[in-house]
């Protein structure tokens, strides 16, 4: 698996502990990470993925459909699922204020066997770290 994610676009360092059952994937500096491709990368080695956190930096803005987003890039964005911690971000929608989130990707539906990595990923905000 370890291999598989290294081979990823944008990823700089892959950490795997067996006894917490974790994987940390350290980006680039200038790389971008497409999170559906790791999920789709650690299933093609064998692994099941329990959940998918991440640490984000972007900007609350509406995408077309009017649902919240953090844009990340120009060229990447994450709906964000509702919650009380998208409340209180709420209102900086459309400002040049950038944030450093920690937030759910990913959580592996009940009883399901097989994962749908065509789906689009939500962000679920976990913890706002840092607004700018």
């Amino acid at each position: 698996m370890k291999q598989h994610l290294a081979r990823q676009s944008g990823v700089e360092k892959v950490e795997v502990s067996l006894i917490d059952g974790k994987v940390d994937v350290t980006p680039k500096e200038d790389g971008r990470i497409d999170p559906l491709q790791l999920l789709k990368a650690v299933y093609d080695s064998g692994v099941s993925v329990a959940e998918m956190e991440v640490i984000v930096r972007g900007k609350i803005m509406k995408d077309s459909s009017g649902h919240l987003a953090l844009q990340v890039t120009p060229n990447q964005s994450f709906t964000i699922t509702p919650n009380d911690l998208l409340k209180s971000v709420q209102s900086l929608a459309d400002s040049s204020a950038v944030l450093t989130i920690r937030g759910e990707l990913y959580r592996k539906p009940a009883g399901k066997k097989k994962t749908d990595t065509s789906a689009p990923l939500k962000l679920l905000i976990l913890d706002v770290q840092k607004k700018e």
